[in-house]
């Protein structure tokens, strides 16, 4: 099984969309297998050349390592010894709500798993700018639990990571949900949580920029839900501000401003210079569009301990 380089595709804010395949001509790798699923992959990763070749067929990627190999044999071989099918994942865990957990992984720590994790992810994301160095970053790993009688009993589904000096205030880099499970909401589990590192950092974040046409359709979505319910909640008040939402949210201004506008909400102070936003039209708008306006993390469900440590990290 394959070793990668030192390469990490953290450096820019992607997401796919849900159940396209945009395919290209410069894929060094044109499918994948993760464990027994099979599916086309989208853009060419860095692979060594010498353990990949230049126009493989078929990739063979273990599901809980993330290591590679183009030979079915020397796969499952691997597979049958691999000391992650039975073992906790890597890091530790922050977050539990069935049938989904949230591991966070140091990449200082875990370089050769966040490494073939990011090798993998490449083949989805489109990005142009890659650092060699996993160590910058944390790995937050989204995990389903399979029913009992599967084999194996949990799944890496998707993942975001996150710089850990940030001089921007980025609370995500990278995201991905991996292909088989797109189309179930589970970007927005893992945007949640990007945003709940950002409350408990106590530090106003966004993702990185500039996101991809795709990043801005899928975060769009997510932001329009998150500030409907900040504006809802809002107490004794016909109008709010961009300013009240963000500190609601724990957004960037520009992020809600562009949100309201996607709304088609956004109104001009009457008196003075700014916007504002009517809580009337706001509850309209959730109505007819049918958005659930539920949080898709739950706040108690973080893990303690894990939530005392957070609390004393440095911010920049």
């Amino acid at each position: 099984m394959g070793s990668p380089s030192p390469v990490d595709s953290s450096a820019t804010s992607t997401i796919p969309a849900a159940g396209s395949t945009p395919l290209t001509a410069a894929r060094n790798v044109s499918n994948v297998v993760l464990g027994d699923i099979l599916f086309p992959t989208w853009y060419p990763s860095f692979y060594p050349e010498e353990l990949v070749g230049k126009d493989t067929d078929r990739l063979y990627v273990c599901q809980w390592c993330f290591k590679y190999s183009k030979e079915v044999v020397a796969f499952l071989a691997h597979v049958n010894v691999c000391n992650m099918e039975d073992d906790e994942p890597p890091g530790r865990l922050i977050y539990r709500k069935e049938p989904y957990s949230i591991y966070e992984i140091d990449g200082e720590e875990e370089k050769l798993f966040t490494q073939n994790l990011s090798l993998f992810a490449k083949l989805f994301l489109d990005n142009k700018s890659v650092f060699f160095d996993v160590s910058s970053f944390n790995y937050y790993l989204l995990i389903q639990d399979l029913p009992s009688s599967s084999s194996p009993s949990r799944q890496i589904v998707g993942f975001f990571s996150k710089e850990k000096m940030s001089w921007d205030n980025n609370n995500l880099a990278c995201i991905l949900v991996f292909p088989p499970w797109q189309r179930q909401g589970l970007g927005k589990i893992l945007m949640g949580v990007s945003y709940e590192l950002s409350k408990r950092e106590n530090r106003i974040g966004g993702p990185e920029k500039p996101l991809s046409e795709l990043g801005r359709k899928g975060y769009l979505k997510f932001w329009e839900a998150r500030v409907a319910d900040a504006i809802l909640k809002i107490r004794n008040k016909s109008t709010v501000t961009p300013e009240e939402v963000a500190r609601q949210c724990w957004m960037l201004v520009d992020d809600v401003i562009v949100t309201f506008k996607e709304m088609g909400l956004l109104e001009t102070r009457k008196k003075g210079a700014g916007f504002v936003l009517a809580k009337d039209k706001a509850r309209h708008w959730a109505q007819i569009k049918n958005i659930d306006l539920k949080p898709p993390v739950d706040e108690s469900c973080f893990v303690e301990e894990w939530i005392q440590t957070i609390a004393g990290r440095e911010t920049v």
